[in-house]
């Protein structure tokens, strides 16, 4: 039976470990929040009191951390004193040099590596039907398949090191522009006194048709349900959106590439964190919107 050490057991972290809990395999996870520990534990997987502890002696390594800098530390912490052979698996989002420095420290050790950023939310972590962009030597993707399966429904290889994070970064750019579009483009039916359910009607089954408008239009009571119809309780946070385009400008940037969409919509984002907001789903700026319209 495989063993994973799971670091990171929040939104997205606790219900994947769950998801190869239920599916027979030992799991052991860590995380630094005290709260997030608990949660784990009253939902009956095992617990160890440090990254260390939590990863010694198992066959994978599975990663799931807010940013690049948690990354690289808690690999400083574990790398030197994993077993031969032991994979690791980073499903965090983070800057593609960050993905790449991880890579370079678990191949100092001779151990194979895996980044494998997720899409799907929490929803999609909770009914193990994420997406999996998956970067790394063929041989380690290869091997970590039978867990991506668990956790995921379409699992792609993307490329080498670094180029699950360098997709999904990619993704979510396009996903943070649609979704601006979707809302300014309802903002001002709304202006045109047109019904919003007829604007979707149209809209998801002609040109104007998008994911951000098909399954996850930012008015409730328009199209499929969605967080909108929830008070925009988050399946993905505005604040996590504005990260995601942030390392988005940050990799266009560093092979001199102008991407003047995805810096309109990080400016976007940027601003409906500050204002406070950062908590709500992505899909709440069309709250925004309004307020830049003056509806």
């Amino acid at each position: 039976m495989t063993s994973v050490g799971f670091i990171g057991l929040g939104n997205m972290g606790a219900p994947m470990a769950g998801n190869l809990v239920a599916a027979g395999l030992d799991v052991t996870g860590h995380d630094v929040a005290e709260r997030a520990r608990a949660a784990a534990r009253a939902k009956g997987l095992a617990i160890a009191d440090s990254a260390a502890a939590a990863t010694a002696d198992h066959d994978v390594v599975i990663t799931m951390l807010p940013d690049g800098a948690a990354l690289l530390a808690v690999y400083r912490t574990i790398v030197a004193d994993l077993r031969a052979n032991t994979i690791l698996m980073d499903c965090s989002t983070v800057d593609i040099a960050s993905a790449r420095q991880a890579h370079d420290m678990a191949a100092e050790r001779n151990l194979p590596s895996v980044d494998a950023p997720v899409s799907g939310g929490i929803a999609g972590a909770e009914a193990g039907t994420l997406t999996f962009m998956v970067g790394g030597d063929v041989s380690a993707c290869e091997a970590v398949r039978p867990l991506l399966d668990i956790m995921g429904r379409t699992i792609v290889r993307c490329g080498g090191p670094g180029c699950g994070q360098a997709v999904k970064i990619c993704n979510n750019m396009i996903l943070g522009v649609s979704m601006i579009g979707v809302a300014e483009a309802l903002v001002l039916a709304r202006k045109l006194d047109l019904d919003p359910g007829r604007v979707f009607d149209v809209v998801s089954t002609s040109s104007g048709s998008c994911w951000a408008m098909n399954d996850y239009c930012p008015l409730p009571g328009v199209g499929p349900e969605s967080p909108a119809d929830h008070d925009y309780a988050p399946g993905f946070t505005a604040a996590l959106m504005s990260k995601d385009l942030g390392l988005s400008q940050q990799a266009a940037a560093s092979v001199d590439v102008a991407t003047p969409m995805g810096a309109m919509a990080a400016s976007v984002y940027e601003a409906m964190v500050a204002s406070g907001s950062g908590h709500l789903d992505f899909s709440a700026v069309i709250r925004h919107v309004r307020s830049l319209m003056r509806e």
